[in-house]
C-alpha cells in the first residue's frame, strides 16, 4: 500500500520564481540586431538548452556569454562579441519574481520544503516573494556539498526531512536535474511544465492548483 505524502518538496528556479522580463530583453536585443523570433520559440530553444547546460549556484559573465552563445546558435544566429555583450547587459541582474499559481501553497496543509541549485540568496527571496514559515526547510546547493542531479544531494534531502521517499512529493521543472534523479531515489514525482515543452511525459501538471487534485 502507498503511503501517504508527508513533505511536498519543490525546486525552485523555474518551478516556483522566475525572471518575468527575461525574454522580453532577450527580444528586444535581438530586434535591435534584426533578428525578428517568435517569443514561444525562444522560450523552447532557452528551456531545451536549460536541460543540457547546468546553470552553476552564481552565473557570471562568461556562463552567460557561452550559454546565449548555444542559444543563438540553434535559432540560426551566429554570435558576436556585440551581441553577446547586449544580451548579457539586457539580462543580468533581472528582479526574480513568483509564479501567481504558488500562491495556492499557502491553503495546502502538507509540510512543504524546497531543494534548489541556488545560491544563498533564496531564503530571503522565497520569504519576500512567496512568504515566511510557508517552506519547513530550504536546502540550497551552495551551502552543501552536493547539488542536482547528484543523488547525494537527494539523499541529504531525506536526511534532514526525517522521511522515507515514498512520502515526498517532488516537483521540478527538470527531467535531467529533478525528475529522473527524485524517481530513481523512490520520491513520488511531478514535472510542472508550463510551457507545455515535454507533452510525451505523462506524470506533469501545468500549474500549480494541479497539486490539490493530485493530493
Amino acid at each position: 500500500m502507498s503511503k501517504p505524502i508527508k513533505v511536498i518538496l519543490f525546486d525552485a528556479a523555474n518551478t516556483l520564481i522566475y525572471k518575468p522580463s527575461l525574454y522580453s530583453n532577450m527580444l528586444t536585443v535581438l530586434q535591435k540586431f534584426s533578428y525578428d523570433i517568435d517569443e514561444e520559440k525562444l522560450q523552447y530553444h532557452h528551456k531545451l538548452l536549460s536541460e543540457i547546460i547546468n546553470f552553476p549556484d552564481r552565473t557570471s559573465r562568461e556562463f552567460y556569454k557561452e550559454f546565449n552563445a548555444e542559444l543563438l546558435l540553434s535559432l540560426g544566429i551566429i554570435p558576436t562579441e556585440e551581441l553577446l555583450n547586449e544580451l548579457f547587459s539586457a539580462c543580468s541582474y533581472l528582479e526574480w519574481k513568483a509564479f501567481d499559481d504558488v500562491m495556492i501553497l499557502d491553503k495546502i496543509e502538507t509540510r512543504k520544503a524546497v531543494l534548489s541549485n541556488f545560491n544563498s540568496t533564496l531564503n530571503g527571496l522565497l520569504d519576500q516573494l512567496i512568504g515566511e514559515n510557508i517552506f519547513s526547510d530550504i536546502i540550497i546547493s551552495e551551502n552543501e556539498a552536493y547539488r542536482k542531479p547528484h543523488r547525494e544531494f537527494y539523499e541529504l534531502a531525506l536526511n534532514k526531512l526525517n522521511v522515507s521517499p515514498e512520502e515526498i512529493l517532488y516537483i521540478g521543472d527538470s527531467l535531467k536535474l529533478d525528475i529522473i534523479p527524485a524517481k530513481e531515489l523512490g520520491f513520488k514525482t511531478l514535472l510542472i511544465d508550463r510551457l507545455n515543452i515535454f507533452s510525451n511525459y505523462k506524470e506533469r501538471i501545468s500549474n500549480m492548483n494541479d497539486i490539490v487534485n493530485y493530493l
